[in-house]
């Protein structure tokens, strides 16, 4: 039976070189010049220092540019608060998610029951997979999958036929 699956992915490559980029971009900008602000990456989460809320929010405007100039969905980031990190410094930290959560799992499982399409729905770990006697159905699930927003970014891989 044909099938395919659902995949909430990031390429870390690309995430790695846009961080690169943002650093530059600071180290390179006037109103940065004698600043403290730092941006840490450890692959999983992004950490942005820095003296205040302007320049933590420049910081990030620059990091979402540079994200999405390399084709990563900025919908994969989730930013934490701004808290203080001791001194006159702010700290926030954001998290690159990869996978699909249970939650968001359940809500496109059933968004998907909700059409009466001939299809069966699986969770499986992080992914969810789809199967049909029909191809075209799949495809068709695909178009309506694009059309609506879960919150995260969606790519469909693995397509057996």
């Amino acid at each position: 039976m044909p099938s395919f699956d659902i995949v909430s992915e990031i390429n870390t490559q690309e995430a790695d070189n846009a961080v690169n980029q943002t650093l530059k971009e600071i180290e390179g900008r006037y109103d940065f010049k004698g600043s403290q602000c730092q941006l840490l990456w450890d692959k999983k989460e992004i950490t942005l220092n820095a003296e205040d809320d302007y320049k933590i929010n420049t910081m990030k405007d620059i990091l979402q540019t540079k994200f999405h100039r390399r084709g990563i969905d900025i919908r994969a980031l989730n930013y934490g608060k701004i808290e203080e990190a001791g001194g006159r410094m702010l700290k926030q930290k954001i998290t690159l998610n990869q996978g699909i959560s249970k939650e968001n799992a359940k809500d496109i499982t059933t968004y998907l029951k909700d059409l009466k399409l001939k299809i069966q729905p699986q969770v499986i770990d992080d992914k969810v997979r789809i199967t049909s006697k029909s191809i075209d159905t799949l495809q068709e699930v695909m178009n309506l999958l694009r059309s609506k927003d879960f919150g995260i970014p969606l790519q469909f891989n693995n397509m057996r036929s």
